[in-house]
């Protein structure tokens, strides 16, 4: 699967060559974990690209959440998408002298980090900082950091600890998990915010990982009066709650975003202009009734529903998964995939644009946040959505 269908991730379509690399502050499960795209110097001669899955725990995680055979299933899944790369420059470094607007991204449910490569990357390479949070509250399908080891190892100071996804317990309440996780998530949005904003003074930052970038390069590189939040799905709705929680971010963009976990009373406080881009197939009248309750309160919001779209057309797998396997799992819409890129990433551009004062021309866009400029996009929500 994936290996003869000319699958792969599409390069970003802006102006700038991007680079990337992790990073990890603290050790701990405390500190701070996520993939940073950046906007690169153009390199001579061969350039070093990532594996789109970094580890292989990360194949397991995804059986694990997906409730599959792990003895057949994570051969096979490393089989489909482990050989496949990020088509970035692993390292590389930062354009020097420059600022740049900086976007905190949160996946979703059962994901991890690198699993929105494609619109973080495409985000990038239109002159974005965009650090994309692995989060630690045990809604990702594996992450990890580092533990002490015991004092007979000397040489082994450190050693991986992984977390793995938490499933719901047997009479557990989904929303006080799911209420327990967007806040923690939120948490961690706003240590990977204060750390790149330490980063951008000058204050010296270890390196967990000891990867070859030099993060002392983005001092000053960080534009911090120009900071929004991103995320899809159970991102989405961290995305929101961050506005309310840290007067730092100042819009967030939710990709078809999850609304189930935000109590009710949250509503009200987010004052922030938010951007709504959903999916055809995945809402329900009662998230878009929540959705217009924020429109309500902050004129400058918007909902925009992008047709022939599925709630996994946001996620790399659109790109990375074959049409056979899409027959049985609902991860590629009637949309294609660059269409559907093309137009989050545009319309989010133009957004931005809107309420970060960004110089850029990203206003050749703006039809897009109102719905307009394109056939398969309309504002607000389909006529027909599912009650449940």
């Amino acid at each position: 699967m994936g290996v003869g269908q000319s699958l792969g991730l599409p390069p970003g379509s802006g102006p700038h060559q991007v680079g990337c690399t992790d990073v990890m502050a603290d050790h701990t499960r405390k500190g701070s974990f996520f993939r940073l795209y950046y906007p690169c110097k153009p390199e001579e001669g061969v350039e070093e690209q990532p594996l789109w899955i970094p580890k292989y725990e990360y194949v397991v995680g995804m059986a694990d959440y997906m409730s599959l055979n792990k003895r057949w299933c994570v051969p096979l899944l490393n089989l489909a998408f482990g050989s496949f790369r990020v088509p970035v420059s692993w390292n590389a470094p930062v354009i020097p002298g420059r600022r740049f607007p900086l976007i905190i991204f949160s996946h979703g449910l059962g994901a991890f980090r690198t699993l929105y490569s494609a619109v973080c990357l495409a985000m990038a390479s239109h002159g974005f900082l965009v650090a994309a949070v692995e989060h630690r509250d045990q809604s990702a399908c594996a992450t990890y950091h580092y533990q002490k080891g015991p004092p007979e190892s000397p040489h082994d100071p450190l050693h991986e600890e992984w977390v793995h996804y938490r499933r719901l317990e047997q009479g557990e309440k989904e929303f006080k998990l799911r209420n327990c996780q967007v806040h923690q998530r939120v948490e961690e949005c706003v240590r990977a915010l204060d750390l790149l904003s330490d980063i951008n003074s000058g204050k010296s930052i270890p390196d967990t990982l000891q990867c070859d970038f030099d993060l002392a390069s983005l001092k000053d590189c960080v534009d911090l009066q120009q900071v929004g939040v991103m995320g899809h799905s159970f991102g989405g709705a961290t995305s929101l709650v961050a506005l309310v929680k840290d007067a730092r971010f100042r819009c967030a963009v939710a990709l078809d975003a999850w609304m189930f976990p935000i109590e009710n009373e949250l509503y009200p406080q987010v004052r922030r202009p938010v951007f709504f881009i959903n999916t055809e197939s995945f809402q329900t009248t009662d998230s878009v009734g929540k959705m217009s309750r924020l429109l309500a309160a902050c004129s400058p919001s918007r909902i925009i529903t992008v047709l022939g779209t599925v709630h996994k057309s946001h996620t790399d797998f659109a790109f990375l998964t074959g049409a056979l396997l899409s027959r049985f799992v609902e991860i590629r819409g009637r949309l294609e995939a660059e269409k559907a890129l093309e137009i989050t990433t545009r319309a989010a551009l133009a957004f931005l644009h809107r309420h970060l004062d960004l110089e850029a021309d990203f206003d050749q866009w703006d039809a897009l946040v109102e719905g307009k400029g394109d056939d398969d996009v309309i504002p607000n929500a389909p006529s027909c959505l599912s009650s449940l």
